[in-house]
């Protein structure tokens, strides 16, 4: 795709602004900069607005894609993991939240937004707000997502939607747009959750949803040198924002996240664009069996309470129940510690942890108290679905249960969505839209599920190859990135145009 501005559309009736450069104040962890930017509120001469621009108008404006994907890959320098490909850019990413390769994403992320006439603001838990201002005052329309990724992880995760943001602003300026309401690119700080543990925790604190107090005291669980807190590493990067983290304070007034899918659908279904109507909700807990500690050589199968056999039993038992339940049910586990940790020694104590997932809160009700009965019959030494069959009995375990995360089943914005939908309508064309596209759930969690409890929201899907995703081979074509970047383009601006009606 290539740059398509409204000039020899509509130059008879639309004049040039000049090129006036004017300072700005660029707030950034409490600390001024300044930078030359064009103004686009306070110019003498008149641009195209928003509300003057027809449909025809909107689907004039394209995206770069060129440009979008060099400062995908150019961001991506900072906190490169490990290599998959021979190509330059087959490379994947470990760019841990508020490490020393993310403070140098996030300088390049201000440097971007300066040079493209935005305000910078970071609020008390590093979200890096940049802002265009537009016609009237009024909270911004955004397109937010993350710079932060896993510890093996790849470059289109959360990189595409901010990347694809700075594009965004890059069409609105060089095509002389003016917006009827601010419009921006926010940095969601660790949604990850990978170096802190909570996913999604800056947003989380932005929407009220997680106190303030409870993320700075995150101990990190990825040693980076130190055993630091999210408060200590932001203030460590110098991104410890004065600005405090509210949707009171800094509101926004809808919110638009272009993502990979991270999932198989649209690869499978060859469709370019998911349509994401909500997100599923999940739970995450983490199981405690305690058993007791014995010598492997001198104890036999009936005296023991072995935990991690027990353990392993729930864990099958969780996947079954799962597959029972149905109706777009799962349950995972990522993590399982045995202790003491000795080959001769029966453990004694496991710990492993449980993510259980349904597209509607009712489902994971049903399928957590599955769960919670079926783990408490395995515990004591009872069988569940033939799972001790051909075992020896042994003595019981107890289990324990705590929860880490609970995140409600979300249904965006009907607003949203509808932008979402005729932006994709606009670039496919009436007769091509619906083989293009396809309305989604989605199974992860994202920044949006915040943002959607405080201010209207959707998602843009675009297809990764094979649906892999947190993995160092995650891969998006590039006319791929550029359709959800264009998509996010149209969605953003028909949102604006359509505050401005209101």
């Amino acid at each position: 795709m290539s740059i398509a501005c409204l000039r020899p559309l509509r130059c008879s009736s639309i004049t040039r602004r000049s090129n006036l450069l004017t300072t700005n104040r660029i707030r950034h962890g409490g600390v001024a900069h300044i930078s030359a930017c064009r103004s686009f509120s306070s110019t003498p001469r008149q641009c195209l607005a928003t509300i003057e621009m027809s449909e025809q108008d909107l689907r004039s404006l394209k995206v770069n894609q060129d440009r979008l994907m060099n400062n995908l890959h150019y961001s991506s320098e900072w906190g490169k993991g490990e290599r998959w490909g021979s190509n330059p850019t087959d490379v994947g990413m470990s760019r841990l939240a508020l490490s020393p390769s993310d403070k140098q994403a996030r300088d390049w992320f201000a440097t971007k937004a300066s040079q493209l006439g935005c305000t910078l603001t970071t609020d008390a838990v590093g979200n890096q707000f940049a802002i265009r201002p537009g016609r009237s005052s009024g909270p911004p329309t955004c397109a937010g997502s993350h710079l932060d990724t896993q510890p093996a992880g790849g470059r289109y995760d959360g990189i595409l939607g901010v990347t694809a943001g700075l594009e965004l602003l890059e069409v609105l300026n060089e095509c002389w747009i003016e917006t009827e309401y601010p419009v921006g690119v926010i940095n969601w700080t660790n949604e990850e959750g990978a170096r802190f543990p909570v996913s999604m925790v800056a947003s989380g604190v932005w929407s009220g949803a997680i106190p303030l107090e409870r993320a700075h005291n995150l101990q990190s669980v990825i040693p980076m040198g130190d055993s630091a807190t999210m408060e200590s590493a932001l203030r460590g990067i110098g991104y410890l924002g004065e600005v405090p983290a509210s949707w009171e304070a800094n509101p926004i007034a809808a919110h638009f996240e272009l993502h990979i899918e991270q999932g198989p659908h649209l690869v499978r279904s060859g469709r370019k664009v998911g349509v994401v109507e909500g997100v599923q909700a999940y739970r995450w807990f983490s199981v405690t069996v305690t058993g007791r500690d014995t010598h492997t050589g001198t104890t036999d199968f009936p005296s023991r309470a072995d935990a991690l056999l027990a353990a392993s039993r729930m864990i099958l038992a969780s996947h079954n129940a799962a597959t029972r339940v149905g109706r777009g049910a799962l349950a995972s586990t990522g993590i399982l510690e045995a202790r003491p940790g000795s080959t001769n020694t029966v453990p004694g104590r496991v710990r492993f942890s449980l993510d259980i997932r349904a597209p509607k809160d009712e489902v994971l009700d049903q399928l957590e108290a599955v769960l919670r009965e079926e783990f408490e019959r395995l515990a004591s030494g009872e069988d569940v679905g033939g799972l001790t069959v051909g075992g020896t009995p042994g003595l019981p375990c107890g289990v324990e249960w705590r929860t880490d995360s609970v995140s409600e089943a979300i249904k965006f914005h009907p607003d949203c969505i509808n932008c979402v939908a005729e932006s994709s309508t606009a670039l496919f064309g009436e007769q091509k839209v619906e083989g293009m596209t396809m309305g989604m759930t989605s199974g992860a969690g994202h920044d949006s599920v915040y943002t959607s409890k405080r201010c209207p929201t959707s998602m843009i899907f675009v297809p990764c190859r094979d649906g892999i995703s947190h993995n160092p081979a995650e891969y998006c074509e590039p006319e791929d990135c550029a359709i959800g970047a264009q998509v996010l383009l149209g969605s953003v601006l028909r949102y604006d145009k359509l505050r401005a009606t209101r």
